[in-house]
């Protein structure tokens, strides 16, 4: 992971864009954004009016009015609370129900968005930051949505409807308590700044150390065997310390708005209540008017404390909210490619769209040439410079050359999981570019060294190469690729359940189901990233048989990462820094007493 990751979410944010944006999924379930937010309105309505009524009930004690009065007073009041709570209830309710149902949907579209990113976004974001969205944020903006946003608009139509009666009883005390409010909402956003920049600082010193432990949790195997253990426990500690911080921070300023906030609103009930002791005595307002604006001073000060209190999960739903959308708004993989798959007489055809608007069929064989291909990660810095080569239909080409040669990165290309930066890439004579990429790579499958199994059972798993398999594919698949044998002995067979990554399998037969998940694509290109350099001898043979069989007939790409097994190759390309420095078969190479024949020779070392 980049270090700075954790600074990003420092800058600047636009937080009524970002509320905008989050309040239009609302739209999806306008019938509960209505139902809840008329319930909660009517629910607050009705303890406006159940504080206002204290006014008349109190005077007609003090006035010694008739018990039917008195009575009908308290029946409005009883009526009053129970319409409050049946309204609270409903609205509590449809907001709990909108927020699950909005969070919902937002997971589903960050997943669907995800999957449309291109591998590079993958490249430049840790695992553990994207887990760190899809759980922290997601479960703080679901708080914020079922719990804040309901206080919030209930404290607005209170603090409202509360001014509007307090400037009925008094507008002489009304003055007083604006003034006191000044003090309170200064506070408030003087305290709420800090607080803010501390949560966004504390949102991403999170997504940092989940970055790490999960770096960390996948990596164990290598952390024991370099003894990185003590390294390991510092890194993480330095993390941890500045999630510390940013947590103290952020929680330092929000625990304060509510003592401030508190004992300012005892202040204001002070005041109010000596300011009214002395109109009631000049009979400017009765007992009953300074009970009921007493209750209303409480009142309006309470829902400024409780948003107050309530800013720690606003400011971190919002900080949520704003990472979460970054994900949403990053460009997804780009497809301009017009030329589609077909298939005719059981044979298949690229559908190459003509000038006049009919369509020129082209056999599918898995003809592939690269005519002076640059490219790379980084702008300004390539990683292959100027590479031309080509595959005829069932040849088998190797790529040899030193770590960071560029090997991977020309498979890359053909899988159209980056862009070329100038050159030409011909599948069957037809520009890569043109081929819509899920056509493309439904031709293609991969072997990797390191073999990605799901949690799921082994059928599951083989199939993944065609969904449409059938179980008789899928059993064929494995023989081929020499698997069949090791999974029938399995207690459930293909029924098996692996764990994640297969961890309940050894390497070998990990990647012999990779090899079978390949075969029941049935692809037109192979290519084989070579790993069996860690596994046992006979396993290595299973897996070298399984690769032979699964590379006849078709039109193979393999990353060689022990000569041994490319010698039978009909081209060797010797891959250094960017560069093709030399080309042909394993006798050519070896006459040429180059490179080639210096690692074969063992002059100098593969690595």
């Amino acid at each position: 992971m980049k270090k700075d990751n954790k600074h990003k979410h420092l800058k600047p944010r636009d937080p009524k864009k970002t509320l905008i944006r989050l309040f239009g999924y609302f739209k999806y379930n306008m019938p509960l954004f209505l139902i809840g937010m008329l319930s909660i309105i009517l629910s607050t309505v009705a303890s406006i009016a159940v504080n206002g009524l204290l006014s008349p009930i109190i005077d007609a004690f003090v006035d010694k009015a008739e018990l039917a009065v008195v009575i009908k007073y308290l029946v409005i009041t009883v009526v009053l609370v129970i319409a409050l709570s049946i309204f609270q209830y409903l609205g509590n309710l449809s907001m709990a129900r909108l927020a699950q149902r909005t969070v919902h949907r937002i997971r589903q579209d960050m997943f669907s968005h995800m999957e449309k990113l291109s591998i590079s976004y993958f490249d430049t974001h840790s695992h553990g930051e994207l887990m760190s969205t899809y759980t922290n944020d997601v479960d703080m903006l679901n708080q914020s949505l079922e719990q804040s946003l309901s206080q919030v608009i209930v404290s607005i139509i209170t603090v409202i409807g509360t001014f509007i009666m307090m400037i009925v009883l008094s507008p002489t005390l009304t003055l007083v308590v604006i003034g006191m409010l000044v003090i309170m909402m200064s506070s408030v956003s003087f305290v709420g700044k800090r607080s803010a920049k501390n949560f966004r600082r504390q949102q991403g010193a999170l997504a940092d150390m989940n970055g790490y432990i999960e770096e960390m949790m996948s990596g164990q195997k290598v952390v024991k065997v370099f003894n990185y253990e003590d390294r390991a426990i510092k890194d993480f500690s330095e993390r941890n310390e500045e999630l510390r911080q940013a947590s103290t921070q952020a929680s330092t300023f929000g625990v304060m708005l509510m003592p401030i906030m508190g004992n300012l609103s005892y202040v204001l009930y002070a005041l109010v209540s000596m300011g009214g002791a002395l109109l009631v005595l000049k009979n400017r307002m009765t007992i009953g008017n300074i009970a009921a604006f007493l209750q209303y001073t409480r009142t309006i000060s309470r829902p400024i404390t409780e948003v107050s209190n309530q800013l720690n999960t606003l400011f971190a739903s919002l900080a949520g909210a704003e990472r979460i959308f970054a994900i949403l708004d990053e460009t997804p993989e780009i497809d301009q490619g017009d030329v589609g798959l077909v298939t005719k007489d059981d044979n298949k055809f690229w559908q190459v769209p003509q000038e006049n608007g009919s369509h020129e069929l082209v056999p599918l064989r898995g003809d592939i040439v690269f005519s002076n291909v640059e490219f790379g990660y980084v702008p300004g810095q390539r990683v292959l410079k100027g590479i031309s080569l080509f595959a005829k239909p069932g040849q088998k080409i190797a790529f040899v050359g030193s770590t960071g040669a560029g090997k991977t990165t020309i498979t890359n290309l053909i899988n159209r999981f980056y862009e070329i930066n100038a050159g030409e890439i011909l599948y069957d004579g037809i520009d890569i570019k043109s081929i819509k990429k899920f056509d493309l790579r439904s031709t293609l499958s991969i072997v990797l060294q390191d073999v990605h199994l799901f949690e799921g059972t082994i059928a599951d798993n083989i199939r993944y190469g065609r969904l449409d398999a059938s179980d008789e594919e899928v059993v064929e698949a494995a023989k081929l690729a020499n698997a069949h044998y090791f999974i029938k002995n399995l207690p459930y067979g293909y029924k098996t359940v692996l764990d994640v990554d297969g961890q309940n399998l050894s390497q070998g037969e990990r990647q012999l189901l990779s090899i079978a998940r390949a075969a029941v694509a049935d692809p037109t290109i192979l290519i084989l990233d070579e790993a069996t350099s860690s596994v046992d001898t006979r396993t290595e043979k299973l897996i070298s048989e399984g690769m032979d069989k699964l590379m006849k007939g078709r039109t193979t790409l393999v990353i060689a990462h022990r000569l041994s097994t490319v010698r039978d190759a009909d081209a060797i390309m010797v891959l250094e820094d960017g560069v093709i420095i030399e080309r042909g078969d394993h006798e050519e190479l070896m006459k040429q007493k180059g490179r080639y024949y210096d690692l074969n020779m063992g002059t100098i070392k593969l690595d």
